[in-house]
């Protein structure tokens, strides 16, 4: 598709502001995902693999927060639509995530925290471009409310 120069440069720049936004909100969500899964193998004695666990669950809430409320907040999609979404999305991730993790942590000859952080950064590609063009699209699945972001009439 061919738009006029000046509408095709606010796209790129829209774009370009997004990754930042995402690789931020990325940024602070593998942070809080490594912090909470290392703190809870060398302070509680876990697993690995059940600390990765917690650890997700924490940094989901701050990846969908932030994700929602400040880099995709220009696409208006539903709130509990996104939110939905979005989880499959992470969850998803996740289950690749905890795989590789299982994997690696039996093969590998990686610490533990060294190969999460390696697995955290590949899952990140992934989920942005899931998430920018699915989880996060505007316009509602079939049988939703349009009436707003909430989705509340």
């Amino acid at each position: 598709m061919n738009f006029p120069f000046h509408l095709s440069l606010a796209i790129r720049r829209l774009y370009r502001s997004q990754i930042v936004r995402f690789v931020a909100v990325g940024c602070a969500a593998a942070a809080t995902h490594w912090a909470v899964a290392i703190t809870c193998v060398k302070l509680l004695s876990m697993q690995p693999l059940l600390a990765n666990v917690i650890g997700w669950a924490l940094a989901f809430i701050v990846s969908f927060s932030g994700h929602y409320g400040l880099t995709f907040r220009n696409q208006n999609t539903v709130f509990w639509q996104a939110a939905r979404r979005f989880f499959v999305v992470s969850l998803t991730g996740f289950l690749i995530n905890e795989t590789v993790y299982a994997l690696g942590l039996k093969y590998s000859a990686l610490r533990y925290d060294v190969l999460l952080a390696a697995i955290l950064v590949g899952m990140a590609i992934i989920t942005y471009v899931v998430a920018r063009f699915w989880a996060f699209r505007s316009d509602p699945a079939p049988g939703t409310s349009t009436c707003g972001k909430t989705g509340h009439h």
